[in-house]
């Protein structure tokens, strides 16, 4: 499965942005990591297909919104309200299955494919 991000760009503090990922074929999980400069990547959104299980990162949570297409194998995360914290490069992930666990969606490990990554920049 390969995936493919879009969206991204340079944005003001308190402005919106999307992101879109398109999966080659199915999965089971699919969700969001970033990586801002001179940290460790860490979790955003996951989101299982088949069920309503959707965890969010407690700092995007009420701010970004992921939401699917099964049909398109795709996600989309709408971010509003941006910060220059979550200026990062984010990526894609996905797993060919559901995760048993709610902490297994939160652990990049888990996650067995990966998108290219696209640059979000928010400016103060």
């Amino acid at each position: 499965v390969q995936l493919q991000a879009s969206g991204g760009g340079l944005v003001q503090a308190g402005d919106s942005l999307s992101l879109s990922c398109q999966a080659s074929g199915r999965t089971g999980v699919m969700g969001w990591f970033r990586r801002a400069p001179g940290k460790e990547r860490e979790f955003v959104v996951s989101t299982n297909l088949n069920s309503a299980r959707t965890y969010y990162a407690n700092s995007v949570e009420g701010r970004f919104t992921i939401s699917k297409d099964n049909a398109k194998n795709a996600i989309y995360l709408q971010m509003n309200n941006l910060k220059p914290e979550d200026t990062a490069v984010y990526y894609c992930a996905a797993a060919s299955r559901p995760f048993a666990s709610m902490r297994a969606y939160y652990s990049a490990g888990n996650y067995v494919y990966w998108g290219q990554g696209t640059l979000v920049t928010v400016s103060s």
